[in-house]
């Protein structure tokens, strides 16, 4: 049954492309059909044209308004006229024909050869379709397609939580932070909170702000605590609120303790005592400019110990001091606004390692993945992989989830 129906699909597809090719024959050939016709239409209405002079120039001698003299001159003109329309009808009428005989000769047979060619050399005649239905069924390694199918399932069993807990992280890494926030939510709704629902929703709520830890993304990652005190990605968001909100001695000791919690080869770590840095506390054998810290953060005081006012991308006094003073929406604009000069800089001096790890970061943190990738690969031009300070980037761009694939080519 299935041969049966796959050949028949096979001829319902020739069968189109056969009416297809002769409708754009037709369209094609039409213009030369109708052009023939209209110059048999010009010729047949000059001949009348010559006649009905002829029957007006008997009336005008019968009337008197012309001399017999004059209208055997004009009656002369006109049949010559006349005589030489009807006598060069019949040697004209298959001139049109024999013009665009090669023309026809290849709309007819020539474009439709040479389509079935490129077809058979470039097209995939053998292929099976592939409905909808069937890649739902098997969809391999397709993303978009794994979304279509369970959004379809859960279209159908909107009570069911797993389907939920399964595609809240896969829209976040697509991007889809509005959908991400809906289906974490319904996670937690059916399944309870954990600290993954609970960090993913918040991070979720952090993307839609640009990267500011909002009022409710910290009181979903105190939950999440509650559940997991040690939970380290929950109390690194929640010491970056702090810095956010400009209290930099808070953030210090909160990001401090988080790093003594930290195993020694935890892959956050050298992020976590960047922003100890940052924030005026001293890392262990760290570089003054602090590498990967976030340059615009409110509350940072440049002048610390451990940070370097001249370095790229740093906030002055006065930054900080505006800073406290803004709402979240002018300072998320003037931290953008820093974050470029700090690019601008990179641009024009790349050999500055600390100066493309602080980059990556900030842009990780405005949640402008394309621009923190692209950052990364040209940090990787000036510090390549195989060096250590090229290893660090990519570390850092792991961790902070941006592909590095594309940068490394």
């Amino acid at each position: 049954m299935k041969t049966r129906f796959t050949y028949l699909g096979d001829m319902l597809f020739w069968i189109l492309i056969a009416a297809l090719t002769a409708a754009l024959a037709v369209i094609l050939l039409y213009p030369l059909l109708r052009g023939a016709k209209a110059a048999d239409n010009i010729r047949a209405g000059e001949a009348a044209v010559y006649r009905d002079q002829l029957r007006e120039l008997d009336r005008d001698l019968d009337g008197g308004l012309i001399t017999p003299e004059e209208a055997d001159y004009a009656r002369a003109e006109i049949g010559r006229r006349l005589i030489a329309v009807s006598a060069d009808e019949p040697a004209q009428t298959p001139k049109p024909a024999r013009h665009h005989r090669f023309t026809e000769a290849f709309v007819l047979l020539v474009l439709p050869v040479l389509g079935l060619c490129l077809y058979l050399t470039t097209g995939r005649p053998d292929l099976p379709s592939q409905p909808l239905e069937a890649r739902l069924e098997n969809p391999g390694n397709d993303v978009a397609v794994l979304i279509t199918k369970a959004e379809r399932h859960l279209a159908v069993n909107p009570d069911d939580g797993k389907g939920w807990d399964v595609l809240a992280p896969i829209y976040f890494r697509t991007m889809r932070v509005n959908d991400a926030q809906l289906a974490y939510r319904n996670a937690i709704r059916l399944l309870g909170p954990s600290p993954v629902r609970l960090d993913g929703l918040a991070e979720t709520l952090m993307a839609v702000s640009d990267g500011v830890v909002t009022e409710e993304a910290r009181q979903v990652l105190e939950q999440s605590l509650t559940l997991e005190p040690d939970n380290p990605r929950a109390r690194f968001y929640i010491a970056l609120s702090m810095e956010q909100a400009g209290r930099p001695n808070e953030a210090r000791q909160a990001f401090e303790a988080l790093a003594k919690q930290s195993p020694a080869d935890a892959p956050w770590l050298p992020l976590v005592n960047e922003h100890i840095a940052m924030n005026g506390g001293a890392k262990a054998g760290a570089d003054p400019a602090a590498p990967g810290a976030n340059p615009a953060a409110p509350g940072a005081d440049p002048a610390a110990p451990g940070a370097d006012p001249a370095a790229p991308g740093n906030p002055t006094q006065q930054d900080v001091a505006a800073a406290e003073t803004m709402s979240v929406g002018d300072r998320q604009q003037m931290i953008r606004g820093m974050v470029e000069s700090l690019d601008a800089k990179l641009s024009e001096d790349p050999n500055n390692f600390e100066g493309w790890m602080r980059l990556v970061r900030s842009y990780a943190v405005l949640n402008d993945k394309d621009r923190a990738a692209g950052a990364l690969k040209r940090g990787l031009a000036a510090f390549p992989p195989p060096g250590e300070q090229g290893r660090q980037l990519l570390a850092l761009a792991r961790e902070l989830g941006i592909a590095t694939e594309e940068a490394t080519q």
